[in-house]
């Protein structure tokens, strides 16, 4: 057989063309992707592409030299001008021959020619004869331009089934590979196939002597994108600088990367191409709608299918999405250029950016271009007018929106961004900077007068609201609150839709505020209806209202409720995740303060200990006076009366914000103390300073002291009208009663058995037992036996009346002492009065409760009290 090729327009052929490139001293084994040529070589056509510097052809050339398979392969590096007939058709089949399969035809010689079918045919028939596959690489394939050659090859692939085509190249081929994916003949090799992964990267730069953290090998490929080239170029600054200082940020203005881009990709762009590039630079993702918005072209769809195709650093995001995004350091080093030569034209293109992105409901983005455009009150303004401020309240500065208000320049004296301010000061948890900036905010807007935008007017009532609960005008809500309803009813309903965590915090901030001066209802209502409006992402706002439900509802007697709110938080907190530094210390308290109030100790004092260092960090809301008002009435059951007074005093004047009714409360609390260690005089200077003294809790308590000082007759006609009065929270009530019994017990019996009864009816359905366990031992002995048990039994805890327990079996016997505090238990009393009345020291008494428990195969007091009296021990 013989061979006649014509010579190329230069007359020559150039053997370097049909070299495999050597490989560099810094190459990278890349085993899965050669397995996947090998895999693709099976079929027709393999196709590589990816951006400049992706590693295609050494890849490929990595590939040949591992000879996995023991076929003919063609190598040749292909050129712009190749893609003449009878330059292309001349090294294809001197490829041919140089690898053994001899080709008996003459390649058509004419400059531009086509390769004419019975030249196509006899090339075709070489090929099928020969007895293996022959591979032919064409690496650079996309400069090849026109679609002559590609017609070619397609016929040869048609009717030489022994071909098989490996093509590299920065875009596609124009050969038809539709058809060859859907018929499964083809693998696609892509820029994020190519892209280096984690360990070929730390290969890639070790191999250039550079040593890497884990940090900074995962900044690399963040910043890289596995981009090869910008990998190596990185490792090759590194090197420079470890011989002249430290390295330098790596970002796509370095000048060996900003020589590459321009060298590789902008050198071949038309001016408005360059010019389109430059300009999207600002975007971090868009789409064609978006692009032309911001350069003002309306061509922008086809180029950027162009870019794409063409892998100039312009990529897809996600698969049908339409939108694109630049490579990172690309990005860069167009922002760059752009800033230096037309510094004018940056702020002008974000100015354009936002405008779209907020005209189609993005705000947070239109927010952060206004922000790089320098125009803080634009950004601002965007965020009134939208109705999202409360998204500012409830984040702070870590959310989304807020970080982008970071660095908001102090000077700026607009509304608009004095509001933000306030609002950024609010979600942080700064309560005063943030009334401070609303006060300025108040007085810049009289300005405005009714110029004022529904934004903006509906921004101002809701800081006004937030900030009235730490004022010294809450009551002013009465007014406002109603304000602020009917304008949500009127506001326009799509942007009310866009953020409804609006609703949420106009209620959370009336519970508050209502919740500063009051316990009553419209304060629960409230606070209910913005746990009940709550929408995911306001889980802290929800918390926060459930654990001052909880506190309130304690307060006001509605135990199961308190219970039920404070758990509520607790779980939610859970599920966020909250770090025990922001766990909801009120519903802890919550939970402490009802178990307290059932008599259950041991609950109540591992609230406590939960609850003491969130209060003694600063708790917001009511949580600190209330902790202090729980560990009073715990310190009270214990005995140790100094202390109660100490933490009482201390939460007084600690100057935490607190609700009034429960300052009130802890005030009232040091009366209640007074009164018991006998400093009458004192507890009633207490009481006459308090400035409310018509309400509830004031009258009993100052009924208190009216008996102890003998005036038992003004003391029950207050007690008396108290109980006569409706809606007094249950236990002043209960308050009331056994003052009552108190006062009546040994001058009328009758009614004072009537007194008790009264207040055991009130206690009852919240298994209300403190109160009637402090007064027991001086009223017990009004009931007969059987009604005595009954209250034992079903009142204060001792189980349900006529429980079955099954006989035990004793093995030891109880000792004297043993059978004593027994009878302590069963009676209810606390340790400390069991250890009081026997003379003995608290943990004496201890130490008998547990040989009781392991005496009578019991877990619990309740439990050992049962089978005593079934074993009729006691």
């Amino acid at each position: 057989m013989s061979i006649e090729t014509s010579a190329d327009s230069a007359g020559s052929l150039l053997s370097s063309k049909f070299v495999v490139p050597s490989p560099p001293p810094f190459m990278v084994d890349r085993p899965a992707l050669t397995a996947r040529i090998t895999e693709g070589v099976q079929g027709p056509v393999t196709v590589v592409t990816g951006l400049a510097g992706s590693g295609k052809t050494q890849l490929l050339a990595s590939w040949v030299r591992g000879r996995a398979v023991r076929w003919p392969i063609v190598w040749i590096t292909v050129e712009p001008g190749d893609e003449r007939s009878s330059t292309f058709w001349t090294y294809l089949v001197e490829g041919l021959h140089r690898v053994g399969v001899p080709v008996p035809v003459r390649v058509p010689a004419a400059p531009g020619a086509m390769a004419g079918r019975p030249f196509l045919a006899r090339l075709a028939e070489t090929l099928a004869g020969w007895p293996t596959p022959v591979v032919l690489v064409l690496d650079g394939a996309s400069q090849l331009a026109g679609r002559d050659w590609a017609a070619g090859l397609e016929f040869l692939l048609s009717h030489a089934s022994t071909l098989r085509l490996v093509l590299s190249g920065r875009w596609d081929p124009p050969l038809p590979l539709y058809r060859y994916r859907l018929a499964g003949q083809l693998l696609e090799l892509r820029t994020a196939d190519l892209a280096f992964r984690r360990d070929e990267a730390a290969r890639l730069v070790a191999l250039q002597g550079v040593d890497l953290t884990e940090q900074q090998l995962d900044d690399l490929l963040e910043q890289t994108e596995g981009w090869a080239a910008g990998i190596r170029l990185y490792a090759s600054a590194r090197q420079a600088a470890t011989e002249s200082g430290p390295a330098p940020a790596f970002t796509g203005n370095e000048s060996t990367v900003a020589e590459y881009f321009i060298g590789e990709v902008l050198r071949y762009q038309a001016p408005a191409v360059r010019r389109f590039l430059l300009e999207t630079s600002v975007l971090d993702t868009f789409t064609a709608e978006f692009a032309a918005a911001v350069t003002t072209r309306t061509d922008a769809g086809r180029l950027l299918g162009a870019l794409t195709r063409e892998n100039a650093f312009i990529q897809p995001v996600g698969d049908g999405t339409g939108l694109y995004r630049h490579h990172r350091l690309f990005a860069e080093l167009l922002r760059a250029q752009l800033a230096w030569a037309e510094p004018d034209q940056v702020a002008l293109l974000h100015q354009r950016a936002a405008a779209w992105l907020y005209g189609h409901g993005r705000l947070a983005d239109a927010v952060a271009h206004s922000r790089q455009a320098g125009d803080w009150t634009g950004a601002a303004t965007m965020v009134i007018e939208d109705f999202a401020l409360g998204r500012l309240v409830i984040e702070g500065s870590a959310g989304r929106l807020g970080s982008v208000f970071a660095g908001l320049p102090e000077h700026l004296t607009n509304p608009e961004t004095v509001l933000v301010r306030a609002a950024l000061s609010y979600g942080d948890g700064d309560h005063l900077r943030a009334a401070e900036q609303f006060t300025y905010a108040s007085k810049l807007l009289t300005a405005y007068g009714s110029s004022c935008g529904e934004g903006l007017t509906l921004a101002f009532h809701l800081m006004r609201l937030l900030t009235l609960a730490a004022g010294p005008e809450p009551e002013r809500v009465e007014e406002l609150a109603p304000v602020v309803r009917t304008f949500l009813t009127v506001a326009p309903p799509r942007r009310l839709d866009r953020h409804p965590e609006l609703r949420m915090l106009v209620y959370a901030a009336e519970g508050m505020a209502r919740g500063a001066y009051s316990a009553g209802d419209e304060t629960v209502n409230a606070l209910a209806e913005a746990v009940a409006a709550a929408e995911p992402g306001a889980e802290l706002v929800k918390i926060d209202c459930l654990g001052r439900l909880a506190v309130t509802e304690a307060y006001r007697g509605r135990l199961g409720r308190a219970e039920a709110y404070a758990r509520q938080a607790l779980d939610l907190a859970c599920e966020c995740g909250l770090s025990r530094d922001r766990w909801p210390a009120a519903a802890e308290v919550a939970l402490a303060w009802v178990a307290l109030e059932r008599y259950d100790i041991e609950a109540a004092d591992r609230h406590l200990r939960t609850a003491h260092p969130l209060c003694a960090s600063g708790a917001d809301g009511p949580a600190v006076l209330a902790y202090a008002v729980v560990k009073a009435r715990r310190l009270q059951i214990r005995g140790e009366t100094r202390q109660v007074m100490s933490v009482l005093v201390a939460a007084s004047e600690s100057g935490e914000e607190a609700p009034r009714w429960l300052a009130r409360e802890a005030v009232l609390s040091r009366a209640r103390m007074l009164i018991v260690t006998g400093h009458i005089a004192e507890a009633a200077g207490l009481i006459a300073a308090l400035p409310d003294k018509r309400t509830a809790d004031v009258a009993v308590t100052h009924a208190a002291v009216l008996m102890a000082q003998g005036d038992g007759e003004q003391a029950h006609t207050i007690a008396t009208a108290v109980v006569r009065t409706s809606g007094v929270p249950r236990p002043v009530v209960l308050d009331a009663w056994l003052l009552l019994a108190m006062l009546a017990q040994g001058d009328d019996d009758a009614a004072a058995r009537d007194a008790l009864r009264q207040a055991l009816a009130v206690a009852g359905p919240e298994a209300y037992r403190r109160p009637v366990h402090q007064v027991w031992n001086g009223l017990r002995r009004l009931l007969r036996d059987e009604e005595r048990h009954a209250v034992q039994q079903r009142v204060l805890g001792a189980g349900p009346a006529g429980t079955s327990v099954a006989e035990p079996i004793v093995v030891e016997a109880l000792s004297r002492r043993e059978l004593d505090v027994l009878r302590g238990m069963a009676e209810m009393l606390p340790t400390e009065e069991i250890a009081a009345s026997m003379y003995v020291s608290i943990n004496t008494v201890k130490t008998h409760v547990r040989n009781i428990l392991r005496k009578l195969s019991a877990s619990r007091r309740n439990e050992a009290v049962r089978r005593a009296r079934a074993l009729k021990l006691i």
